[in-house]
């Protein structure tokens, strides 16, 4: 086992992977930027060391300085946390010439999996379905022409190395097509230094259901059931939960099976999950694997004691699984909360906390690193805190949602709870009756 766990992220899941570790008497250190100085990781690692200023470019995704920190402090292992350097194939790589073990996936299951395009050919090969499209990237316009009437609209263009909604375009007519082929490739290639295509059918009425898989070092996976993240927001989720109230044992079965055929068809080793759309009727199509462990993890481990963390640790350290799949045996809901004003088109809202009173009580979980005096940086996602709430039924947890919701007190800033606790009084969403077009329809009344 590790002696030492660098921590290569801040907020919230630095905190989350120092709690793990401390249990399992693995000492930690944190890096941190200058405008984090402050926050709880840096107060809660055994060690802490500065990695550059604010901007994440200087801090966060400056490789060498997060690797010079990891010598000088003798730390054996790196864990990624999620976002940042999480899913870079080159981080992952330039750990392993250095002797540092990375607690997440190879460079080559990170290129192999984070290339949408790569991804969607290794899932074909593996027997798992995919949305009907393109099998690489569009060579050029007259071949996208092609493609759009042989798949038929609606169709979706999106960008080989896309993310958070980045060079995407519905096209729901032959017309439109050449539009929307120029804007997204013009805005993948500003964003992302890659302007490469690809299509796939527009699903129609889609949820977005992701599986929770865990993978070891002997090739063997299991799935840990699944997530609904259908309310999201230009392509950011808001909230999630399990089970989904769309699925069925029938359909939790063959997503499960096909999820750990991806993985073991991989060798995948470490947490990831594999994202899946469905549609109305129940067919599910593979959408993308997401090589990291996830934001919205907590409601997994709620629902089948489980800590993902631990099980990452262990597996990095040669830890085989136990090998069976799990199903949820309560229901749990959660809640991100950003520094953002849901009145005005969720602009960012950072600066001081002056006031900060967190819920609790049975089954009612927070993940932060906020307190009363914190200052909100506005450099960094606006994500504060993941409220997360679990109980025997659905019914229960939106409820036990409702009062901690109600008992959560930050001032100082704009926050999502306006947001959140309209959601769990709309009518839809208490149906269990939402897509990822949920948003398009929802007015919050002041």
């Amino acid at each position: 086992m590790f002696k030492k766990v660098l921590i290569a992220n801040r907020g919230e899941i630095a905190l989350r992977v120092i709690r793990t570790c401390r249990e399992m008497g693995i000492k930690t250190v944190a890096v941190y930027s200058t405008a984090d100085a402050d926050s709880l990781h840096v107060r809660f690692a055994d060690e802490a060391v500065c990695i550059g200023p604010a901007p994440s470019s200087a801090s966060y995704l400056n490789i060498p300085n997060i690797i010079s920190a990891a010598e000088i402090t003798n730390a054996d292992a790196i864990h990624p946390g999620y976002g940042f350097l999480s899913e870079n194939a080159k981080f992952s790589k330039i750990c392993a010439e250095n002797g540092i073990k990375f607690i997440g996936a190879s460079p080559e299951h990170i290129d192999k999996m984070g290339d949408k395009a790569t991804a969607k050919a290794t899932m074909k090969a593996a027997g798992v379905p995919c949305v009907p499209g393109s099998d690489g990237l569009i060579e050029d316009f007259d071949a996208c022409v092609k493609l759009a009437e042989e798949v038929g609209y609606p169709v979706m263009l999106k960008a080989t190395a896309g993310g958070g909604g980045k060079g995407m375009r519905a096209v729901w007519k032959k017309e439109d097509l050449q539009k929307a082929w120029d804007s997204a490739r013009q805005e993948a290639g500003a964003a992302f230094g890659n302007d490469g295509m690809y299509m796939e059918k527009l699903i129609e009425e889609p949820r977005h259901i992701e599986i929770q898989i865990v993978g070891d070092q002997t090739g063997k996976a299991c799935h840990l059931s699944e997530r609904d993240c259908s309310i999201q927001r230009r392509h950011q989720k808001l909230t999630e939960e399990t089970p989904s109230p769309f699925m069925t044992p029938e359909l939790r079965e063959k997503m499960g099976e096909a999820a750990v055929k991806a993985a073991e068809y991989i060798k995948y080793e470490g947490a990831g999950t594999v994202e899946f759309l469905v549609d109305k009727h129940r067919n599910f199509y593979f959408m993308e694997m997401n090589t990291r462990i996830q934001v919205e993890h907590p409601i997994t481990e709620q629902v089948i004691d489980y800590d993902l963390i631990r099980e990452q640790i262990k597996v990095a350290a040669g830890i085989p699984i136990l090998g069976k799949n799990y199903e949820p045996q309560l229901h749990s809901i959660e809640v991100r909360i950003n520094a953002e004003d849901p009145y005005n088109g969720f602009r960012p809202s950072p600066g001081k906390i002056t006031s900060f009173h967190a819920p609790g009580g049975h089954g009612v979980r927070l993940d932060t690193h906020c307190y009363a005096g914190y200052v909100i940086p506005p450099h960094y996602d606006s994500m504060i805190a993941k409220l997360i709430t679990t109980a025997r039924t659905r019914e229960e947890a939106i409820d036990k949602m409702k009062r901690a919701l109600d008992e959560f007190v930050i001032e100082g800033i704009k926050t999502t709870i306006p947001f959140h606790r309209a959601l769990m009084e709309d009518e839809n969403f208490l149906a269990g009756n939402y897509t990822t077009k949920f948003m398009e329809d929802f007015k919050l009344e002041e």
